[in-house]
């Protein structure tokens, strides 16, 4: 039999995992966006704190943090002239050995072999060119000698190719011919691809043959050319970040470990043409290491190659740039840098994205990003739950008109029915008062005895309507068995369910979108208030008609969509005026409503509109500005609509104009808090929409 073995799954994320659940990640976007911000820039701040309620993810703040600590871990893993240092060192001890090889010999040819150490450069590649055909007295010397331009020669190639340094450690002749071959076989396959002439085949034959000198196993040319191209631009940034006589050495180094390999010239053919396929990864541009320790050619570019790819990881995360997306990050970046675990964070985060959208909370329109009707619902409770909490406890939202209509909650009582009644029918009540009738009235001619038997009326709604009602449990037929009573139902008989009634109510709010609101901090109060008003409304009174009018040199009305991701505008005017128009034709339109009109600014009204429907900016406010204004609150007066303001600001100017509207319209001023405009504007509103026209 087969047996099995059952435990955490360790390959990403559960397969089996229940849907995930967006709702909290919805809500602590609505913060940001009840906050006053844009719903991009709240999913951008979501994104960036990681999702709410779950445990062990990351966001992208702490990817990114951990990418700078891993930064910062490199620069100080060592310091980039360790090379150069130790071919130094090598030297100095081959030159050593030779003295100590000559001083005991007094020829000539010992003096003059000592005079000619005496006259070696100071520049370690020069000297080692001047030791290239040197004789040497003593065998401990060419020993080192060799050793030395061995570790140059694996250096530079290591520097090039990752793990060559290994490959050329037991210095065979066999090797080192084979790293010639492959060089040329890669010139000559990269001078095909530029001439149009490379396929698949090509390299699957290169990789057959020279795989095992590349560990990370590229699938075509173009990733082969890619880690070619990394470390050769790391190499270029060491060179630019030692001092200008250390960069200079090390040239010269590597130059002659090239020559005497032989590979100087496929070496710079293959530097140029990775340089020109990837001029965009930031050659010769320094880098600073703090370590303690020298690190050899090989290891320092690796370093440096690390540190690249960190600081595209970083732009990457930090999503600061136009059109940033999450696609942009590297998940093979991620995976070399964080591991397996910050891409399955990363994975999380690019599903929350798509779930949103998914679950139909979130659209793109044009590229932009956007809250859909359902989100904005669910704001809108939230935003509603938020001024609720401050409201003090007691019968908000209640009405206290109970005569019957149409909508609205059982009163417990009831009435008789009425033509043109629509509210339910009170069925017991109504075939009660049908019983007790025909009691009082007595059994028709050739009925049964202790039965009532009479025809079915057509009443209104009961249209041909039949109600069986047996008159008592021991009324029987003494000629048979027993037969249920029909009862006759009658006119007067009818009764409705009494309902509270609810008047309908026309409700403006007009919202300052000018941009003093976002310098004196108040309109992440008026975003909130508008939603939490519009979701009162359209919930708790649906009767009720209610327009949305935002205003700045021009007023709009405002949609329901677009009020999440509302946002204030960057222009001179607070054209009252002309939101005093639009909300005016929207009372005309519900004229039996309840009017009601609020209105939250920061500023006396500067801009009017002109006869050609353009807008007219001044300030201080024109005559002209203020007295057409005045015309439209004189308008709203004669409609029976009371004006209420709630003033963010204390300026005299506005001040003193909300008080002449006060007078004439018998309005009411309120001065609060932005963080308490919610609280006022709800509870003015269910205030008004209590009383009777």
């Amino acid at each position: 039999m087969s047996r099995y073995r059952y435990g955490a799954y360790e390959d990403g994320p559960d397969p089996l995992a229940p849907p995930y659940d967006v709702r909290d990640a919805l809500d602590a976007m609505g913060d940001s966006v009840l906050d006053g911000t844009r719903p991009d820039d709240a999913l951008r701040e979501l994104l960036r704190r990681g999702l709410p309620n779950a445990q062990g993810r990351r966001g992208l703040d702490d990817l990114l943090r951990e990418v700078r600590e891993r930064r910062r871990a490199l620069r100080e893993r060592g310091r980039l002239d360790g090379t150069l240092e130790e071919a130094r060192a090598l030297l100095d001890t081959a030159i050593g050995q030779e003295r100590a090889e000559l001083f005991p010999d007094p020829s000539d040819d010992a003096r003059l072999r000592e005079a000619e150490l005496d006259a070696l450069p100071s520049d370690t590649a020069q000297a080692i060119r001047r030791l290239s055909d040197y004789q040497w007295r003593s065998d401990a010397a060419r020993q080192t000698f060799e050793q030395l331009k061995d570790l140059l020669r694996r250096e530079v190639l290591d520097s090039q190719f990752q793990g060559m340094k290994q490959a050329l450690q037991n210095q065979d002749p066999a090797a080192m011919q084979r790293v010639k071959d492959m060089m040329a076989s890669l010139n000559e396959m990269l001078e095909k691809d530029a001439r149009g002439e490379h396929t698949q085949a090509d390299f699957d034959r290169f990789m057959d043959e020279y795989g095992d000198m590349f560990p990370d196993r590229p699938e075509n040319l173009e990733e082969l050319v890619d880690q070619l191209a990394r470390r050769a631009a790391a190499m270029d940034r060491l060179l630019a970040s030692l001092s200008p006589e250390q960069r200079a050495e090390l040239a010269g180094l590597m130059e002659q470990a090239m020559q005497d390999a032989g590979l100087a010239m496929e070496m710079t053919r293959l530097g140029d043409a990775l340089r020109a396929r990837r001029p965009d990864l930031g050659w010769g541009q320094p880098e600073q290491m703090d370590g303690e320790n020298p690190l050899g050619m090989g290891d320092a570019t690796t370093a440096l190659a690390e540190l690249a790819d960190l600081s595209e990881l970083e732009a990457a995360l930090g999503q600061d740039y136009p059109g940033a997306r999450l696609d942009d990050i590297d998940e093979d970046a991620v995976r070399r840098a964080l591991g397996r675990q910050a891409v399955d964070d990363l994975d999380a985060l690019r599903r929350l994205e798509k779930e949103l959208e998914k679950q139909g909370y979130l659209r793109r329109n044009r590229g932009k990003l956007e809250l859909t009707p359902k989100a904005v619902r669910r704001l809108g409770e939230t935003a509603l739950r938020r001024v609720f909490s401050q409201l003090t406890s007691g019968r908000q939202g209640d009405h206290d008109q109970r005569d019957a209509g149409q909508a609205g909650e059982l009163t417990g009582a009831s009435r008789e029915w009425r033509f043109g009644d629509e509210q339910p029918l009170d069925v017991v009540r109504t075939v009660s008062n049908a019983i007790r009738r025909s009691a009082m009235e007595g059994p028709p001619p050739g009925a049964a005895a202790g039965l009532v038997a009479v025809p079915a009326a057509s009443v209104e709604s009961l249209a041909a309507a039949e109600v069986l009602e047996p008159v008592g449990a021991d009324a029987v037929d003494p000629r048979g068995p027993a037969r249920p009573a029909r009862v006759r139902l009658g006119v007067d008989d009818f009764e409705v369910h009494e309902t509270e009634r609810r008047t309908g109510a026309a409700v403006c709010l007009l919202v300052d979108l000018s941009y003093s609101m976002v310098l004196r901090g108040t309109w992440a109060a008026a975003k909130q208030t508008t939603l939490a008003l519009h979701t009162l409304v359209t919930s708790k009174f649906p009767q009720d008609a209610i327009q949305i009018i935002g205003f700045s040199n021009y007023a709009r009305t405002l949609h329901p969509e677009e009020m999440a991701g509302l946002d204030w505008d960057m222009v001179q005017g607070t054209n009252l005026h002309h939101a005093l128009m639009i909300a005016g034709r929207h009372l005309d339109r519900h004229p039996d409503f309840e009017p009601i009109v609020l209105v939250v600014t920061d500023g006396e009204p500067t801009a009017h509109l002109r006869p050609d429907g353009r807008s007219l900016f001044d300030y201080p406010p024109s005559t002209d500005t203020l007295v057409l204004t005045l015309a439209e609150v004189d308008k709203m007066t004669r409609r029976g609509a009371t004006m209420n303001f709630f003033m963010l600001a204390d300026d005299r100017r506005l001040v003193s104009f909300v008080e002449e509207v006060a007078r004439r319209n018998g309005g009411r001023v309120f001065a609060p808090d932005a963080d308490r405009l919610g609280e006022y504007v709800v509870s003015d509103y269910l205030r008004v929409r209590r009383g009777r026209r």
